[in-house]
């Protein structure tokens, strides 16, 4: 039918050039964005999952560097042991050396000053309560410290969390030095004299016992250690997986968007010129009242 008021055509021209349009900005936002979904109505469903995995990705990541910091608490707790037990070695050495009969008072004294100021460095480095390693005054913030954390006080361990679900947790066990044999090397008496001395008959086989309860102590943290070394190997193979879910969902895919693009560039031009043809339509209907 020929008619003037309604231009049928033009309407239907109007309305695909309006949707190509749509379609056109749509490709424009998501290459310009680099994000598939530019509004959650691109798509809802991927919008609620990948929010989930994004949150599930930041408790990996979280957990990731809880393994690391502890890692790092036991290299620092193995390096004190290991100057400890340097120390250890040359407090023995003076004790073997006190069973010299060739040695003077003299010579006696100095070893005994040198062997009580070994005593007063792992007292420093291990701290305690004067309850706890006697003396006139406790060791309130001994240099054996991680963060404001005392490495070797009587703490019941430490946990931390290793996972992003709940309960996947490790407990660090307690790394406690004021008891056992180390405390005999370092507990004063109310008079802040120590309790052993370098030629006393037992300070080797105190030192001994005390050197095996740091090997003790080493091996139990470096069994952890390697515990944590294989969480955070874990932890980083899934924070990888994950981060590739979540692009899966949402990042865009720039060559099949870029081949969109073109196509809804090309029906845009395509659908401009289509309605410019079918506004000059009704002009046609001018020709028959021309007479």
């Amino acid at each position: 039918m020929s008619a003037i008021n309604t231009n049928l055509q033009a309407m239907l021209a109007a309305r695909d050039l309006d949707q190509s349009q749509q379609l056109l900005g749509r490709s424009l936002n998501r290459l310009s964005s680099g994000s598939k979904i530019v509004n959650p109505a691109d798509d809802s469903a991927g919008l609620a999952v990948s929010s989930k995995l994004d949150a599930q990705s930041l408790r990996v990541q979280a957990a990731l560097t809880n393994v690391q910091n502890a890692v790092s608490y036991l290299q620092t707790s193995d390096d004190f042991m290991g100057g400890m037990n340097k120390v250890l070695s040359r407090m023995s050495e003076l004790s073997t050396l006190a069973r010299d009969i060739t040695k003077s008072p003299s010579d006696v004294a100095v070893y005994q000053k040198e062997f009580s100021s070994l005593q007063d460095q792992l007292r420093t480095t291990i701290g305690g309560t004067t309850a706890e390693i006697g003396g006139t005054a406790g060791v309130t913030t001994p240099t054996g410290e991680f963060n404001g954390t005392q490495l070797f006080g009587s703490s019941g361990g430490v946990t931390i969390a290793i996972g992003q679900s709940v309960g996947q947790t490790i407990t660090i066990p307690n790394g406690n030095l004021r008891t056992g044999a180390m405390l005999s090397l370092i507990q004063q008496d109310a008079a802040g004299n120590y309790a052993l001395s370098f030629n006393d008959p037992t300070a080797l086989a105190s030192i001994s016992d005390t050197v095996q309860q740091l090997a003790t102590q080493r091996a139990t943290f470096g069994g952890v250690q390697s515990r944590l070394g294989l969480t955070a190997a874990t932890l980083q193979v899934e924070g990888e997986n994950l981060s590739s879910t979540i692009s899966r969902i949402r990042d865009v895919d720039v060559a099949q968007e870029s081949t969109q693009l073109a196509k809804y560039n090309i029906l845009v031009q395509s659908g401009t010129a289509m309605l410019a043809q079918a506004n000059q339509a009704p002009s046609s209907v001018l020709k028959l009242l021309d007479h």
